[in-house]
């Protein structure tokens, strides 16, 4: 878990640091880090922020006709621009987020290719309005403790993971071909090296250096620590669909976000206005976090909860068996 957290902090942070800060040997660190790699427990990824091109993002729920849903979920995780998938309702519907670079590519998918769909019943979908937690957020206060405050400032500045903002920029970000070129491969692996960075945008190591600092400082991309919920002991996997008072719908994002439980949480569109997606330890505990914390929260009017029946894709990531899912192109092992 030590390790895990220093890679939260510093998701690029390299194998000696780590190691001075923890007192271990770096081919100790390095061997661990491999190995929850392997395992499927952990995945350092680079994630582009799609408010920051300009790009809106959208939960979609889709209830399915039985022994279609595998199928149908199967099909949007092999989709780009679907980063998040899950079955829920015991199997019978389907959850996911998009974005869509294009008015046009959106409507494809939620207004034409969705709906034609024989084995889809029913569709909703809202629109992302104000995310509250989320990114590099997500489990940070799960892992909070696990080292002392000396060794976290030992190993970044102590920044918070996700600053709350509109999804949407005014003024989106234009990317280059070679930015587009270093984000592919960041997303195959957030730890690549600055020579494997600069193969791969036709850049001089220097320059590859510096516009990854000019993309990360911009909030264009972020490098994010996706690890497996079972890693963390969380069994117990559910969506929040909540009915919030519009005048208390800030303060409960705001609460929510404090919360390790919570991985992320947004004002949403449509007559469930906030959704979040939380982890348990168990079945039991989520039914006490439900109704003890989050149902006690000024403001929160209805709740439906829908358990994670199984997780297919988390931010850009193919999930098998609750393990991480490496990219057929990635065969590094940093």
């Amino acid at each position: 878990m030590r390790i895990l957290r220093a890679l939260q902090i510093d998701p690029r942070v390299g194998f000696a640091t780590v190691a001075t800060v923890l007192g271990l040997s770096e081919l100790t660190v390095a061997r661990r880090y491999r190995r929850m790699r392997r395992a499927g427990a952990i995945r350092v990824i680079g994630v582009v922020d799609p408010g920051a091109l300009g790009q809106s993002r959208w939960m979609v729920r889709l209830r399915c006709r039985p022994g279609s849903v595998t199928a149908i979920a199967e099909a949007l995780a092999q989709r780009e621009d679907v980063g998040w998938v899950a079955l829920s309702a015991a199997g019978s519907e389907v959850t996911f987020a998009v974005r869509s670079r294009s008015q046009e590519q959106r409507d494809d998918l939620l207004g034409r290719r969705l709906p034609r769909t024989a084995a889809v019943l029913d569709l909703q979908a809202s629109v992302i309005l104000r995310q509250f937690i989320g990114g590099r957020g997500h489990y940070w206060a799960a892992l909070a403790g696990t080292l002392t405050p000396e060794q976290e400032s030992a190993l970044g500045p102590g920044d918070p993971p996700f600053t709350e903002q509109p999804v949407v920029r005014s003024q989106p970000s234009q990317l280059s071909p070679q930015d587009e070129r270093l984000l592919a491969a960041l997303a195959a692996d957030g730890r690549a090296s600055l020579v494997d960075l600069a193969a791969a945008a036709d850049l001089t190591p220097g320059r590859a250096s510096r516009r990854l600092q000019a993309l990360l400082a911009d909030g264009v991309v972020y490098i994010d620590v996706e690890i497996a919920p079972r890693a963390l002991g969380f069994r117990a996997r559910a969506n929040l669909w909540m009915r919030v008072h519009p005048a208390k719908i800030k303060a409960v994002g705001r609460a929510m976000a404090q919360l390790p439980e919570v991985g992320f949480a947004a004002a949403v569109s449509g007559p469930y206005n906030f959704h979040a997606a939380v982890h348990c330890h168990d079945l039991d505990r989520l039914f006490e976090f439900t109704t003890d914390r989050v149902g006690t929260l000024p403001g929160v009017e209805g709740m439906e909860i829908s358990p994670v029946f199984r997780q297919v894709k988390q931010a850009g990531t193919r999930v098998d068996d609750d393990r991480l899912s490496e990219p057929p192109s990635d065969h590094t092992s940093r």
